[in-house]
């Protein structure tokens, strides 16, 4: 049975030009090619029935094709700091602006206004979407952390989350581009 096992070496070897070729097409940095192709050899080193894998080939490709896919939505998951922007000098400034402590009325009315209407759109999110985004971005638990306590599946918790910052990004356009303002 040993013998029928793929050597992993010799696989490495034999498809990862091609297979970072093939990845490096479909994303934007060697970088980013080299880390899905790590994650790729990464699995396949973990397939603990390596020898029911008929055509090696093809199942590296369809891995590499989920890891790129998966890639992207971890880029469009969005979090707070997506409401961010930075000056000339790459310097922070709206999450700065909610977190400072100063006495600037204008600015503390601004504040306030933005926690309120933070409150009330959380308050319109789905109780299960709501739930994620406030313990992930504002008590800052891990998904994993999440997943274990729930039961949840991760990648659904990232989605839930992912509708809520989209509400959320909708709902306080108005209050950002005030301060822009």
């Amino acid at each position: 049975m040993q013998e029928n096992r793929p050597n992993i070496i010799q696989t490495v070897r034999e498809y990862s030009q091609r297979l970072f070729r093939f990845i490096r097409s479909r994303v934007s940095t060697d970088e980013d090619a080299e880390d899905i192709l790590q994650d790729v050899w990464y699995q396949f080193s973990n397939t603990a029935e390596t020898e029911v894998i008929n055509q090696v080939s093809g199942w590296l490709h369809r891995v590499a094709r989920n890891k790129i896919t998966d890639r992207y939505r971890k880029r469009r998951e969005s979090s707070i700091e997506d409401l961010n922007f930075e000056d000339e000098d790459g310097d922070a400034l709206f999450l700065d602006f909610l977190m400072a402590d100063d006495d600037d009325p204008e600015l503390a009315f601004m504040r306030q206004l933005f926690w309120e209407q933070l409150e009330e759109a959380l308050n319109e999110l789905p109780e299960n979407q709501r739930d994620i985004f406030v313990k992930n971005e504002l008590e800052g638990i891990t998904f994993q952390q999440i997943a274990e306590e729930t039961g949840e599946n991760i990648k659904t918790l990232i989605s839930r989350k992912g509708y809520a910052v989209k509400h959320l990004r909708n709902r306080l356009a108005v209050i950002y581009q005030e301060y822009l303002d």
